[in-house]
């Protein structure tokens, strides 16, 4: 079955715009929550982990870069970059996650 957010994680209003991911548990710093943005050519894509991710200038998230390329039958090369969401700190439960915005202006 497809989950678009890990089980330790949920979305609610947030104090610093909208609405937010938050904790519903301790998450350990080093956690890998998995893809939050995939670019292709010029286009950036958004996952839904992705999507709701809000800007601090101390947060307690990166998104570590991923090169990859990729072949298809045809000898066709593809270059893609795709990002996952990863702690840089332990999280308490309710805390919101956060990272410092490099694709969009805050």
């Amino acid at each position: 079955m497809y989950k678009p957010l890990p089980e330790s994680l949920t979305i609610k209003p947030s104090e610093i715009n909208g609405i937010g991911l938050f904790a519903n548990q301790k998450i350990m710093q080093g956690t890998n929550f998995g893809m939050s943005h995939l670019k292709i050519g010029d286009t950036i894509f958004r996952t839904p982990l992705g999507g709701f991710i809000n800007h601090a200038n101390e947060p307690n998230c990166v998104k570590a870069e991923l090169r990859m390329t990729d072949e298809d039958t045809q000898g066709h090369k593809y270059d893609y970059k795709k990002w996952n969401l990863v702690t840089t700190k332990n999280i308490k439960e309710g805390e919101e996650i956060t990272v410092r915005y490099t694709f969009y202006n805050v």
